[in-house]
């Protein structure tokens, strides 16, 4: 780690500001339905993953229904997310986890979240700070990359930059982070040519271009 407590909350306030109301960029109106949309993402965008789940989630609404249709219909369904032989078998292993040991509900800790197929510590944790409001970073590629540029980090691994964000910043802040962090990785820290110019922290940033 070599990122400043300080210099993050800086960041943290300037990217308040500058995009009010951030929020996860997944259509979804239930836990279980951000759980599938977050599997879904895994390499694709959060538009894409949105088009797919605007019909998806009319035909699925529960665990059991991807459990009555067979691989190949769900793969279907799915197809233009990328990926989808994979994600569609972890969906569906997922599914019948949560019926046989939750009840046919979304957990609520990530150790009981992680243990579902499919899900890594990133779907894990964009769900409970999300959905149940639990104190959680979520590290996707725009966390990575926003991470690494600002400087308070120097590594590609996820899990590392994790930890070393929940040391930076106080934990009242994580889910804030999660969600500007993100969107200022969308919208300005581009990963082909982030707009300098633009970044209201580029006086604060080691690889601003200005």
């Amino acid at each position: 780690m070599i990122g400043n407590g300080s210099v993050v909350k800086e960041i943290l306030k300037r990217f308040t500001k500058v995009y009010p109301g951030a929020k996860v960029g997944l259509d979804f109106v239930s836990p279980f339905e951000l759980l599938v949309a977050t599997i879904l993402s895994a390499q694709c965008t959060d538009e894409r993953v949105n088009i797919v789940t605007n019909k998806l989630f009319l035909k699925y609404r529960k665990p059991q229904d991807y459990l009555n249709v067979s691989q190949e219909e769900l793969e279907e369904d799915i197809r233009t997310t990328g990926f989808f032989r994979n994600k569609a078998r972890n969906i569906r292993g997922c599914c019948a986890e949560l019926i046989e040991r939750f009840n046919g509900q979304v957990p609520s800790s990530v150790e009981e979240l992680t243990s579902l197929p499919g899900v890594g510590r990133k779907t894990a944790n964009c769900v409970l700070s999300t959905c149940f409001n639990i104190a959680a970073i979520t590290v996707d590629t725009h966390v990575i990359r926003v991470s690494n540029r600002l400087g308070l980090v120097q590594t590609e691994d996820a899990e590392k930059i994790e930890y070393a964000l929940m040391d930076l910043v106080d934990k009242n802040s994580w889910n804030d982070l999660n969600h500007l962090f993100i969107t200022h990785g969308r919208r300005t820290c581009i990963a082909k040519k982030p707009k300098c110019e633009e970044c209201v922290v580029n006086d604060l940033c080691p690889s601003s271009l200005v």
